[in-house]
């Protein structure tokens, strides 16, 4: 059959009446998406020439772009399904629709097939959408409704007539039978092999033959004036005849792509959020955990806007989401950018993330706005050290809270494998060097032109261009780059490695830093792209050579590989919270040895799933003169990103700290002073309160005070906080109570949020990056921790020297310190003045990129308490469930 045949025939009108409708539908969606073209793929067995050129033709004139999959005629079930699986992962492809033998169309075939792809309708689920009346949200058989249009077009009244289908099997008999009944007919249906075909064909006003009629039924078995359709190749002429040729679905690919379209814009979330029964008095965390059941996550993502093959599934409540999402809402405006901090705080912690998360139910579960937590994911280090986990708390958590603690995705095992391979890297480099000779082949291949040698044939170089290529003459005095494990683990802070005598005498001085000081975790918590994060991890720079110049990753050349190792990482974790919002986790630096927040990804996505009218609420680690400050000066200039307001968590018990209470130690009762009513503790201690404002202030971002309320605090106290904090210059202070009832104890916070971030910002950064690396470090140690000046050992003046001279010195400053006071001193609370600030030492980051200076004692590698966590920690063996995370 030709086009020309098609066309000559009676079908031949309608048809060019659907291929025109099909071209000004798709001119109109392609003027709002100009590269936009659906494609359809065809899975054919059998080389069928003439059906390929047909398809061809019409999809061309149709505007469609079309591929062909042909298989040998006797593939197995099995070929075809392998087939239909590669196109329903295929995003390039928009339908998918099948030319195989009647007997190949076996139930795990078709239903192999994407509902959102199936252009034939052939699926259970489309099918199953059509019976049940909602032909608007399915795919309909291109022949059945092509069979229905043709008879009403030639006027023929389909009410009250009786319709027979003779020798159709499956999803067209299905379809066909349908349509008709919505239709006010009777209908019937038989082979052609049945005892009574005749008296039913007697009876019937119009028959669908679904298949060649054989030569031994006769022709006055059909009763003059019936109306009969041939949905098969060949037709017969001597009866009223309309024949359907089924042709390529133009109409269902045209919803199809239109279907597309809409998916790629960004949608108002339509979330079902979870309820909460709280229950008095609170219980563990483990247990509240436990007696939610979260969301499928592929739910959540659907629920939230993400398209099937946006998410990586990882179990049943936890999946990573592709970057490619951000290519698709590129032109959707962010929503508003929200950061809490918090106070100098207590070893306990005042509730930051408990805060953030409570923050966002009570915004996306009562108020309606679509909101997204960005938190960081946990470290193992604190986890079985001295925090126990990190997952928010009470009514106010994210779930299930063991995941979010333990492992998540592997993101840190992924940090910790490509650091010490790098680590290795070098030892195993400076060893060589030291013990072979020159021969380029022992080292891997590397771009010549790097080096200033432009020559491509390696037995072409001299001994010096050889020796320039296979030496970095590494200063082992100078490697900065270390070993990491995500454990709390003292006695790694100085060791000496290369003892093994297969070393051949290669040892030197060198340390553990804990997993999550890792350069590499800044590199992912920093990064944009896939592109940039290998750019990133190329620039790091892991020491010096004998000249004085840096030797970075790329020189050594694992770049590939530490990407390699980081690809999944990249992507950000999807969880949800207690109350069926969704949660960002993502990248989990230290705030006081590292830069302290999510991923700069992490937010980017949330703010186009949120929408122009939505939130993202983010958290920095500990106070907010060093979190804060960091994602200010650190986190922002790399994001481009404009926060709308701060949050800033504040606790009577570590402001009664402040104002001259006595210490708190983890693991230690509390002392009366926090269970009882004290107003004067309290009102001394609101100086540090008082100052974190005034640091918030100096970037021009409104500040809202959110008072974390524990069961001990009384009215007088959370008064007094509110009061202070406003006169303070806070934009509103508000008593919180999401711990004990969840979201609902934080709407006033969420309302108070609202309003500040509608007000708007004049977000300023603290200091130009141009200014010279002591002025940075000085202007952060006078403005932010009101230091009188700063103090550079000489080792720091040396690195703030080699860093200078080697071109390093216009990045910003991420500030290694305590986080227990504004000052280098833990014991000094309130708001210590008039200290000197020591630098003891200075190390770049230059694949993040910042200077990373450590204020006095400050170590990258914590230790485990007299009582650590993992005393608690427990798997029960016949329920395989976790005890003793708090």
């Amino acid at each position: 059959v030709s086009l020309t045949h098609i066309a000559k025939s009676p079908l031949g009108p309608t048809l060019q009446e659907v291929i025109q409708n099909s071209k000004e539908v798709l001119s109109l969606l392609q003027e709002k998406s100009p590269t936009f073209k659906p494609v359809l793929a065809i899975i054919q067995a059998g080389d069928d020439n003439l059906m390929q050129e047909v398809n061809q033709n019409l999809a061309e004139e149709a505007g469609l772009n079309i591929t062909h999959i042909c298989l040998p005629p006797d593939s197995s079930e099995a070929e075809i399904i392998d087939e239909i699986l590669k196109i329903n992962e295929d995003t390039r492809v928009h339908g998918l629709a099948l030319q195989i033998s009647e007997n190949s169309f076996s139930n795990k075939v078709l239903n192999a097939l994407k509902p959102e792809k199936d252009v034939d309708g052939v699926t259970d689920i489309n099918l199953g959408r059509l019976v049940r009346g909602d032909a608007h949200e399915c795919y309909v058989s291109p022949v059945a409704r092509a069979v229905i249009e043709l008879l009403e077009k030639s006027g023929v009244n389909l009410d009250g007539k009786k319709m027979l289908v003779i020798g159709a099997h499956g999803s067209l008999e299905a379809a066909l039978q349908c349509l008709f009944q919505r239709r006010g007919s009777m209908t019937m249906s038989s082979q052609w092999k049945t005892p009574q075909l005749q008296g039913k064909l007697l009876e019937a006003d119009i028959v669908v033959l679904g298949s060649p009629k054989p030569e031994e039924i006769p022709l006055s078995w059909i009763q003059p004036g019936t109306t009969v359709l041939n949905c098969s190749h060949d037709f017969l002429s001597a009866f009223t005849c309309i024949t359907c040729f089924p042709f390529c679905p133009l109409k269902n690919m045209v919803s199809s792509g239109r279907r597309w379209l809409r998916e790629q814009q960004h949608a108002r979330w339509r979330l079902h959020c979870l309820k909460l029964q709280p229950l008095s008095p609170v219980p563990s965390d483990l247990e509240i955990s436990r007696a939610q059941t979260p969301k499928a996550v592929e739910v959540l993502a659907k629920e939230i806007g993400l398209l099937a093959d946006e998410i990586e599934i990882y179990g049943k409540s936890k999946a990573k989401v592709r970057l490619s999402l951000l290519e698709r809402l590129k032109d959707q405006a962010d929503g508003k950018y929200v950061l809490v901090a918090g106070i100098t705080p207590t070893p306990l912690g005042e509730g930051k993330s408990t805060v953030t998360v409570g923050l966002v139910q009570a915004l996306t579960a009562h108020l309606n706005i679509n909101s997204f937590a960005c938190l960081r994911q946990p470290s193992q280090g604190p986890t079985f050290g001295v925090k126990g986990g990190a997952a928010g708390g009470g009514y106010a958590q994210v779930i299930p809270m063991e995941e979010f603690n333990l492992h998540l995705t592997g993101d840190i095992h992924a940090i910790t494998a490509a650091n010490n391979l790098l680590a290795a890297a070098i030892d195993t480099r400076i060893l060589h060097e030291n013990t072979q000779t020159d021969k380029v082949r022992r080292f891997p291949c590397w771009p010549f032109w790097k080096l200033g040698i432009n020559k491509t044939d390696p037995n072409a170089l001299t001994e010096e261009e050889i020796s320039k290529f296979a030496r970095l003459n590494i200063d082992p005095s100078t490697i900065t780059w270390q070993r990491v494990l995500d454990t709390n683990d003292r006695f790694l802070r100085k060791i000496t490695i290369g003892q093994a005598p297969t070393e051949k005498g290669y040892s030197r001085q060198a340390q553990f830093d804990i997993a999550v000081a890792s350069e590499i975790m800044a590199v992912l918590a920093l990064t944009d792209s896939l592109v940039d994060m290998k750019e990133r991890l190329g620039r790091m720079v892991v020491a010096s050579d004998k000249n004085g110049q840096p030797v970075t990753a790329e020189d050594l050349g694992v770049t590939g590989a530490l990407t390699v190792l980081m690809k999944d990482a990249i992507k950000p974790n999807l969880m949800q919270t207690l109350e069926g919002t969704p949660v960002f986790v993502h990248a989990g630096p230290f705030a006081n040895i590292a830069h302290g927040n999510s991923s700069v990804l992490a937010d980017k996505i949330a703010l186009k799933l949120v929408g122009e009218e939505g939130f993202v609420v983010t958290e920095a680690g500990f106070g907010a003169d060093i979190g804060m400050e960091k994602f200010f000066n650190i986190k922002c200039r790399a994001s481009g990103l404009v926060p709308n307001a701060v949050v800033l968590v504040a606790t009577v018990r570590a402001l009664k700290m402040h104002g001259g209470g006595p210490s708190v130690t983890a693991g230690v009762p509390l002392k009366k002073e926090y269970t009882e009513e004290n107003i004067q503790l309290v009102a001394d201690g609101c100086c540090n309160l008082q100052k974190q404002i005034q640091i918030a202030q100096l970037f021009g971002v409104p500040v809202i005070v959110a008072l974390n309320v524990f069961k001990t605090d009384t009215r007088a106290e959370i008064d007094l906080v509110c009061e202070l904090a406003k006169r303070a210059g806070a934009f509103d202070a508000v008593p919180c109570y999401h711990w004990s009832i969840g979201g609902k104890g934080s709407v006033e916070l969420a309302r108070a949020v609202r309003d500040a971030a509608n007000k708007g910002s004049r977000f300023r950064f603290l200091y130009n990056v141009q200014l010279p690396i002591v002025e940075k470090i000085r202007t952060i140690a006078q403005a932010v921790y009101g230091a009188r000046d700063i103090e550079l050992s000489p080792e720091a003046q040396s690195k703030i020297d080699r860093y200078t001279q080697q071109g390093f010195g216009n990045l910003p400053i991420c500030m290694a310190k305590t986080h227990l006071s504004l000052s280098h001193q833990p014991d000094k609370k309130g708001v210590p003045r008039d200290f000197i600030l020591p630098i003891s030492d200075v190390r770049a980051s230059i694949g993040a990129g910042f200077i990373y200076p450590l204020v006095g004692t400050m170590s990258t590698m914590p230790g485990l308490p007299t009582r650590p966590c993992f005393y608690d920690i427990d798997l029960d063996t016949e329920t395989e469930q976790v005890k003793g995370l708090f």
